[in-house]
């Protein structure tokens, strides 16, 4: 189908579990009673690279996604907001949050520029215009002074200049593995070491320095090696936003499917749904290497499929009182 042919389908139809964004009451044993927002699942552009922007909202609406994360990237209509409200009026599917474009590569790309207070400003201005309330940012690279100095304190000031949510994303260590020349040789066996680098500034978990607002990327706590549930629970109440990817430990970051690597992602699905989230739950997964449309698709609709079954899985358990959102 062209992309400017596309149509919103109805999830049902496609063998998808319904969408689940609403409030909902939970008691729990003593008594209390709580209201719970169960999330909204979306699609980050991203995922769909290196096809462009628009294609990431014509597949979010054809299979069924709550909206889309945009990543600011080096496409030109992903840095033009008047560009993404076409599509947005077009695919009648909305943007959830922005990513800004603080990436390594689009910082050698010059993305909107290469002034990071400004790169950050700009978000904010998108976000607003496009009716986004979180803007997901990276920490520093160490060699970006004087802005790595003043991060976060910086952040904590554009929080409270407007009501546009900065939320702070953990990364990861940088390892590099030195050449294996002896293990070439015969009969000589080396095995590989690997060096580890801090190339964040103050550092790749956001939670040692403390922000008021954390995304929490579940293929980051992979390529990091470290326990993905205890992040969740150190970002409590100030998560606001969840990149859904998975991966296996390797070197390379890897989002893949949920499911498919060795993240406890049902688990982190579960506590969300039982505890709530301020904003989005966003599948941030690589289909770069699909080797047809088709396939790409098919790994994006089952991202979506795994999150529903997991945000549903509490819901059915508890069955509660759902109260639908106003628009």
């Amino acid at each position: 189908m062209p992309v400017g042919a596309a149509r919103r389908r109805d999830p049902s139809a496609a063998g998808l579990p319904c969408k689940l964004s609403g409030v909902t009451f939970r008691t729990d044993s003593t008594g209390t009673t709580e209201q719970v927002t169960t999330p909204k699942v979306g699609l980050s552009t991203s995922s769909v690279y290196p096809e462009p922007t628009r294609y990431a909202f014509d597949v979010a609406t054809r299979l069924g996604y709550d909206g889309v994360e945009l990543m600011v990237s080096i496409d030109p209509a992903s840095q033009h907001p008047d560009k993404i409200l076409e599509y947005i009026d077009h695919y009648q599917v909305p943007v959830l949050s922005i990513h800004a474009p603080t990436l390594f590569w689009l910082n050698l790309k010059r993305v909107w520029g290469s002034d990071p207070w400004e790169k950050l400003r700009k978000s904010r201005e998108a976000a607003e215009r496009v009716g986004a309330n979180v803007v997901v940012v990276h920490p520093p690279f160490r060699w970006q002074q004087p802005y790595a100095e003043e991060f976060s304190e910086g952040i904590k000031r554009l929080n409270q200049e407007s009501e546009i949510r900065f939320a702070v994303e953990n990364m990861y260590p940088w390892r590099a593995s030195t050449p294996d020349i002896f293990g070439r040789l015969p009969r000589i066996k080396v095995p590989r070491m690997e060096r580890e680098g801090e190339a964040y500034f103050p550092g790749w978990d956001p939670t040692e320095t403390g922000y008021e607002h954390y995304v929490l990327d579940l293929s980051h706590t992979a390529t990091a090696r470290n326990d993905a549930l205890a992040m969740y629970e150190r970002m409590g109440e100030k998560l606001v936003h969840l990149h859904l990817a998975d991966g296996t430990g390797q070197n390379k970051d890897e989002h893949l499917v949920p499911g498919r690597g060795s993240q406890p992602c049902q688990e982190v699905l579960e506590r969300i749904a039982r505890r709530g989230l301020a904003g989005a739950v966003i599948l941030e997964v690589s289909t770069r290497r699909a080797e047809s449309e088709l396939q790409r698709e098919e790994d994006l609709r089952e991202s979506l499929v795994y999150a529903r079954r997991a945000l549903a899985s509490v819901r059915e358990e508890a069955e509660p009182r759902a109260l639908p959102v106003s628009e």
